[in-house]
């Protein structure tokens, strides 16, 4: 059925107004990211300023640790807002943090870099910075990486951390060159809200997904676009569903998700090998690479992973899903055993 709404002239104008519209999307990227590189400049001096005046000694001795408060009252009385005790501290580590001025990121927003001055270690700041950059986080977005730990459960997901991937890590952030490089052990779905008490179904989960799509994706990493839910399979007249199908549009790779909520299971596995050797067949385009295949599940025994897992031709992982926040502690505790064994065999 035509649609009336769409006059000809639209139709005809359309390219024009798709390109102008891009040329002024890039413009105002390009303005907001020189505000932010003005900004930022402009507060890692005020940062130094402040380093440099803490170190006076009639200052020191007249205010001693109530310099920032006092100078943050001055300074709001004189300029406004935007120099509270907290702001002025931010600045002035900014300024330890970041030695050159350069380094600073104009993709990023002055409420970015004070969430990552809330990170004490250099590499995981270094780490969640790049990350942000390159995955285009909003500031509520990267709260929420760091509250669930998410340098600590990359460093855990493949195994024992080594030096290599933690500088990496740190360096690059997460660089997306193989399968395995996508995975994250636990996932965490703290965002829909089911108690982790109450039992509930596969659909359940599915359906809660689905809801809060974009949260999900946001988990998942980059570069992955949702196909759809509940996705056919026909074998010999015989329909099956893939619970979830996204496309990684970095790796060139269909990803299959089917949802646990048991341990895994021998089954799942069978089940999601049977599932990419079809898409692999009938849905790949030439240019795809083999499809990737994960296991949702809330636990997993390492041998029977093993067990499950082991001698399948293609691409399948077993992750487990918590539905809270993960101890930070813990987890770090877990690296820092990890990284612990590394040293004592590098030492041998």
């Amino acid at each position: 059925m035509e649609n009336k709404s769409v006059t000809p002239a639209a139709q005809v104008l359309a390219p024009a107004v798709s390109e102008i519209r891009s040329l002024l999307e890039v413009s105002r990227k390009n303005v907001t990211q020189q505000v932010n590189q003005e900004l930022l400049s402009t507060y890692w001096k005020i940062g130094e300023v402040l380093v440099r005046y803490e170190q006076n000694d009639s200052i020191r001795a007249a205010y001693g640790e109530k310099t920032l408060p006092q100078l943050s009252k001055v300074l709001t009385k004189e300029l406004g807002k935007g120099f509270s005790r907290s702001n002025l501290q931010n600045m002035r580590l900014l300024y330890l943090n970041y030695p050159i001025c350069q380094t600073l990121s104009g993709k990023l927003s002055w409420s970015h870099y004070c969430e990552l001055l809330s990170i004490s270690d250099k590499g995981k700041r270094s780490f969640y910075e790049k990350e942000a950059v390159n995955s285009g986080w909003s500031v509520r977005e990267l709260r929420r990486q760091i509250e669930s730990s998410l340098f600590e459960r990359l460093l855990l997901s493949c195994g024992d951390a080594n030096k290599e991937k933690v500088l990496a890590l740190a360096e690059k952030g997460v660089d997306y060159t193989k399968p395995e490089d996508i995975i994250k052990d636990p996932y965490v779905f703290e965002f829909l809200g089911m108690p982790e008490e109450k039992p509930f179904l596969e659909s359940d989960l599915e359906a809660a997904l689905v809801r809060q799509i974009e949260d999900f994706l946001l988990e998942l990493g980059r570069g992955f676009m949702f196909v759809g839910t509940q996705q056919r399979v026909t074998v010999n007249n015989t329909h099956y569903y893939v619970d979830m199908v996204f496309y990684n549009k970095i790796l060139h790779a269909y990803v299959l998700i089917e949802l646990k909520t048991t341990k895994l299971t021998p089954e799942a596995a069978g089940q999601i090998n049977m599932y990419l050797n079809y898409y692999a067949a009938e849905v790949n385009d030439p240019e795809d690479n083999p499809p990737i295949g994960i296991i949702l599940c809330t636990d997993k025994d390492s041998v029977a992973a093993e067990y499950a897992l082991g001698g399948l031709s293609n691409q399948i992982f077993a992750s487990r899903y918590v539905l809270y926040m993960p101890n930070k502690e813990q987890l770090i505790g877990q690296v820092e055993e990890v990284l612990k064994r590394w040293h004592s065999h590098e030492g041998e």
